[in-house]
């Protein structure tokens, strides 16, 4: 999977582990403490942005983010994370079959 900047790839890679377990077990690794949440199929997140660094893996299902200024899409399958810089302006829309994702956060 190729990343759009600003993202960054997690350790681990596309390879790693899919599932809550998994997911979790990645961002523990990468000194975090995981947080899953689940949406419905279609569900939307409007754009914003945090002020810390966020490190997501997407566990089930599928998830489209739109990231930057411009809305880059970057979709996301079970397995699939990037760490997301601060103060970087990201929207979602869940795929159709719903999803679960694993973050944390590092200030």
């Amino acid at each position: 999977m190729t990343l759009p900047p600003p993202l960054r790839p997690l350790d681990g890679g596309s390879n790693a582990a899919a599932g809550v377990a998994g997911a979790s077990d990645r961002l523990r690794a990468a000194g975090v403490e995981p947080m899953a949440w689940s949406n419905g199929p279609g569900d939307r997140y409007a754009a914003h942005e945090h002020p810390f660094t966020k490190l997501l893996v997407c566990a089930e299902g599928s998830i489209t983010f739109l990231v930057g200024e411009a809305g880059t899409p970057v979709e996301l399958a079970p397995g699939e994370g990037f760490e997301l810089p601060p103060r970087t302006r990201h929207a979602a829309v869940v795929g159709p079959s719903g999803c679960t994702c694993v973050e944390g956060h590092r200030r």
